[in-house]
């Protein structure tokens, strides 16, 4: 059990500091009405859980990259924060826009990454 727990927290830690540096990049170089930096990060990860899920992959390999990088490199919990964001500043259209992108990009790209596999 230690070692499944160190996989996944190696793979924690290496997408969370991926996470942050494109987060920042983004934030900095880039101004859109929909946060481009979470949107980017989840569509990432998204197809690449499906690679991965898709793929023969042994159990500590997916720990690593599956649970572990593409765990913390993707965001839920922030998406909807910026959802709430938008909806509390009555930006509609954005709010409908940045959901539809990010479950239906989200979900397309996972699957698309489930068969390239």
């Amino acid at each position: 059990m230690i070692k499944e727990i160190l996989l996944v927290g190696t793979g924690g830690f290496i997408g969370a500091v991926f996470r942050m540096l494109l987060s920042d990049y983004f934030t900095k170089n880039y101004k859109f009405t929909i946060p481009l930096h979470t949107l980017t990060v989840n569509l990432i990860g998204s197809f690449l859980l499906g690679y991965f899920l898709g793929g023969e992959m042994q159990e500590m390999t997916y720990l690593f990259t599956g649970a572990g990088v593409m765990g913390a490199l993707t965001t839920f919990s922030t998406l909807h924060l910026e959802l709430w964001k938008l909806h509390l500043a009555r930006r509609w259209k954005t709010v409908v826009i940045y959901t539809l992108i990010s479950y239906g990009g989200g979900l397309g790209l996972a699957i698309l990454g489930y068969f390239l596999s």
